[in-house]
């Protein structure tokens, strides 16, 4: 071999040693997405989320990646799925779908970053993180809990049907919000002079049951809970309450988009998109305890009245002046 050329097999192995090393060093971050929802319904969340984080500068696939998890409703695979994705060791955890979620990111990890998005629970209160100001250990996010929405649900049931004597509230008994939202129903409705009956649905299969009580008891109104497994079953909530001719009031937009009455809550997209841009400040290097929660700032009253119509109610001006957005 010429020198020349011996000279430039060196030079083409001297160049490519290097090269990828850089790449190696250079290769994308994870992170770990983890729902106790399902894929398909929350796609728009997703979304939502990819904005947040594009607005830091990070897109999937071009310099972050992202590993999904989803528990589709059963809350028990959620430690199971938290514990894969700290085995992988992802830069950053976002957890989604509710405090269930956020509590088993908790008991699984204290190093590995996390951003939780929640409603329902007070961080604080349940033990989450040490203020809302500053957070402290690995963990911060959104927190959707900024008024007492089961005071404004029973206010809502209360203006709609003045002389209402009995209502439903369905709950699931999983969810890690049950004890905080049974406290909150029952002081509300004692407050307002209202009778309420507690139904409980932990799955799909338990919401003929629970209706067919709902029906048992004559109830006048049926308040739903806030729990993400009942978001992800949104449509088969409406219809069963279309079915049973009781008017419903719901705590986000998303279950009168399916076909429910009225609705009054915080915007989920926006709680998700503000997890995006908290997960690319991590990625950027920020440190959890030094970012305070954020906290729902944006409610919505939401009407259906081709719901309202098909009930045969009639939704008073005074709510129909303060909706958001009515759906015709």
């Amino acid at each position: 071999m010429r020198r020349r050329d011996f000279i430039a097999v060196l030079c083409a192995i001297g160049v490519a040693w290097p090269t990828a090393t850089l790449a190696q060093q250079r290769a994308i971050p994870a992170v770990g997405f983890v729902s106790s929802r399902s894929a398909e319904e929350s796609a728009y969340l997703v979304a939502a989320f990819h904005q947040g984080l594009s607005e830091g500068g990070y897109r999937e696939g071009t310099n972050v990646a992202i590993e999904y998890r989803w528990a589709e409703g059963r809350y028990d695979r959620l430690p199971d799925m938290v514990a894969d994705l700290v085995r992988r060791q992802v830069a950053v955890i976002v957890s989604a779908g509710g405090m269930v979620t956020a509590l088993a990111v908790k008991a699984t990890t204290t190093t590995i970053p996390a951003v939780f998005i929640s409603g329902g629970i007070d961080p604080v209160k349940a033990g989450l993180v040490q203020s809302l100001a500053h957070p402290g250990a690995n963990l911060t996010g959104v927190s959707m809990l900024a008024i007492a929405v089961e005071s404004k649900l029973l206010q809502l049931a209360h203006e709609i049907l003045p002389n209402a004597a009995q209502i439903a509230v369905l709950v699931n008994p999983n969810t890690a919000d049950l004890e905080a939202q049974t406290r909150d129903f029952d002081a509300a409705a004692k407050t307002m002079g209202l009778h309420i009956d507690m139904v409980k649905a932990t799955a799909e299969r338990d919401f003929d049951a629970a209706f067919d009580a709902i029906a048992a008891m004559h109830a006048d109104a049926l308040i739903v809970a806030g729990d993400p497994f009942f978001t992800s079953r949104r449509e088969r909530i409406a219809a069963l309450a279309g079915r049973a001719r009781v008017p419903a009031i719901y705590d986000l937009r998303e279950y009168v988009a399916a076909g429910g009455l009225i609705s009054y809550g915080p915007s989920l997209a926006e709680g998700y998109r503000q997890a995006g841009r908290y997960a690319g400040q991590i990625l950027k290097g920020a440190k959890p305890a030094d970012l305070p929660i954020m906290q729902a700032t944006r409610f919505e009253l939401v009407i259906n009245l081709k719901t309202a119509k098909a009930l045969g109610l009639e939704i008073p001006p005074s709510i129909l002046a303060r909706a958001d957005e009515v759906i015709e």
